[in-house]
């Protein structure tokens, strides 16, 4: 129930009571039902804890049909805002894209990294203390990206974003293509289609409860302004004008054609003649471009074709030969992403169910991000975590050669497992350890939180399965010694002998306990880069081997038990 829940752990009683016609709405209002959900709510799931990269990569968007103008003076606005939070060190902000086809960010995509304090100044050189540099309510990195986006939002014509880091994000764009750990890809034949869908999605998707609102940002793919030139073949043909003739004019008026070369030292740059801006911008200008007919008249383009400005695609993407849209967004801090995102799956599903929400024939969707990785992890760990516990099984056997002793031993790692379970359950009670000495709040201090389980801590069980049964195989080889050098002729002499060996082997067992549970306690009070991996990994391995001092009474009592019934057999037989 500590692992799964109260609510999936009752899960087959509620079925049962269906069944037999009491209504499941009732049993979940029962004072009684919602103690215990609140009391256990279980172990939320993830891909990877959150790094805490002393930075963030916030990349909002604006309008497709923003100018380069506009965008920079939105960055400009933002960055003097974000900066005037007291905890943030600097900001640095990126628009349009470098000479690579490596980047393909557009102009209304922004990319600003934003630099924040350690929470504390560097040691002192005479005193050795170290100042706090946030505010007081500010409690963690969290807390300041709450701040930025409040800033952030201040401007207006600019979406908000997903929190990432630098490095996370990076990650997460290579692996799926989105900016975001967590996002929807809506796939189809058309663009309009999943555009469409994807606002529908993104609408749903704020009415989630763990769902942030202001971090889900559907793509919008057809809002870039395009003028476009449609060639009327019955006016060219009334002027005697070639169609050829009109798209020459058209392509060196607007896009330009290179007419020579011109080299500064090294570097040779390209000498392009066509119109100046503020008449390629200008659709009625357009109209003026003169086009020469056949006979050397020459004829205005708006006479010849229709001009128009009509919105066109942003960005094309695709996948697996779809189309296909994105839809970000973020989870509310507290809740684990697997959590989240199948809730996410079960409101979008309900929604399609009851016609709420209707895909048109072709277009599909998927939910992508870390939630993907976590799911190809699960599929992993119930092929490594078998085999890992058998190949276990049989080292143990092939020590003792005794089925009994061998189940015995085994048992243990069982025992262990539970107990680093509890112990994480414990951590998880805000009022655990949540008292001081000497003026140090040990909860603090151990940087103890609720944790999810996720790849560390995973890491950490297998690493504890290695070294959960030490204890037991220590004693569990004295016994076999013991009994084999004295035989026990009756059941007081077997009690006699195990507690004799028990007693012999209480020392190392405990010292090989406490020496790994110390060897571990820096990575415990650690509060730099890199512990928020090494503490969910080392958690499961301090509790199961503190737990594992229970084996010293366990094993003992268990083969006692054994030798036991087969004293009482022997001396039955005469």
């Amino acid at each position: 129930m500590v692992y799964f829940g109260f609510q999936k752990f009752s899960s087959p009683v509620i079925l049962l009571l269906k069944k037999i016609g009491i209504e499941e709405k009732k049993i979940k209002e029962v004072d009684l039902y919602g103690y215990l959900s609140h009391k256990f709510p279980g172990f939320g799931k993830e891909f990877m804890p959150t790094l805490d990269e002393g930075s963030f990569l916030f990349m909002p968007v604006v309008m497709p049909h923003t100018s380069i103008g506009e965008v920079t003076d939105i960055v400009k606005k933002q960055n003097l805002y974000i900066l005037s939070i007291p905890e943030i060190e600097d900001v640095v902000a990126k628009i349009g894209r470098a000479e690579t086809p490596l980047d393909p960010a557009p102009i209304d995509m922004i990319e600003t990294i934003i630099t924040y304090k350690p929470e504390y100044s560097p040691p002192d050189p005479k005193t050795g203390k170290r100042t706090r540099l946030w505010r007081e309510n500010i409690k963690t990195p969290d807390d300041i990206w709450k701040e930025i986006i409040n800033k952030a939002e201040i401007v207006p014509g600019v979406t908000s974003a997903p929190k990432l880091g630098p490095i996370a994000a990076r990650i997460v764009m290579l692996q799926t293509g989105m900016r975001s750990s967590m996002g929807v890809k809506v796939f189809g034949t058309n663009l309009k289609e999943i555009e469409e869908v994807g606002f529908n999605i993104a609408s749903y998707l704020k009415e989630v409860p763990y769902v942030e609102p202001s971090s889900v940002i559907p793509d919008r793919l057809i809002a870039k302004p395009y003028i476009e030139i449609d060639i009327d073949r019955e006016k060219i043909s009334r002027y005697g004008v070639n169609i050829r003739d009109v798209q020459d004019v058209i392509e060196v008026g607007i896009g330009g054609i290179p007419i020579s070369l011109t080299f500064e030292g090294r570097e040779r740059y390209p000498i392009r003649v066509r119109y100046m801006r503020e008449l390629r911008d200008n659709p009625d200008e357009l109209g003026n471009i003169l086009v020469p007919s056949m006979e050397g008249a020459q004829i205005p383009l708006s006479q010849l074709a229709e001009i128009r400005i009509v919105p066109g695609p942003t960005m094309v993407k695709s996948e697996g030969t779809f189309l296909v849209s994105y839809v970000l967004f973020d989870k509310k801090v507290g809740y684990p992403e697997v959590e989240v995102v199948e809730s996410c799956k079960r409101y979008i599903e309900n929604k399609i169910k009851s016609g709420e929400l209707k895909l048109p024939p072709g277009v599909f969707y998927t939910f992508a991000g870390s939630y993907e990785q976590q799911l190809s992890f699960q599929r992993r760990l119930k092929v490594i975590l078998p085999f890992a516990i058998f190949l276990i099984f049989l080292i143990l056997y092939f020590q003792f050669k005794l089925p009994s002793l061998t189940l015995i031993v085994f048992l243990q790692l069982f025992c262990v497992w539970g107990g680093a379970l509890f112990g994480m359950f414990l951590i998880s009670r805000e009022w655990f350890l949540n008292f001081n000495i000497f003026g140090i709040n040990l909860r603090e201090l151990f940087n103890l939180k609720t944790y999810n389980m996720s790849v560390p801590v995973w890491v950490g069980f297998l690493a504890l399965f290695g070294v959960a049964t030490d204890d037991a195989v220590v004693i569990g080889t004295y016994l076999i010694q013991q009994f084999s050098q004295k035989k026990a002729r009756n059941v007081e002499e077997v009690r006699y002998f195990t507690v004799e060996a028990a007693k012999k082997r209480v020392r190392p067992c405990f010292m090989t306990t406490i020496t790994t549970v110390l060897a571990l306690y820096p990575v415990l009070t650690s509060i730099g880069r890199g512990s928020e991996v090494m503490m969910p990994m080392s958690i499961p391995i301090v509790i199961g081997m503190t737990w594992q001092l229970v084996t010293l009474y366990i094993t003992p009592v268990l083969f006692c038990w054994i030798k036991e019934k087969e004293a009482r057999k022997y001396l039955s037989s005469f």
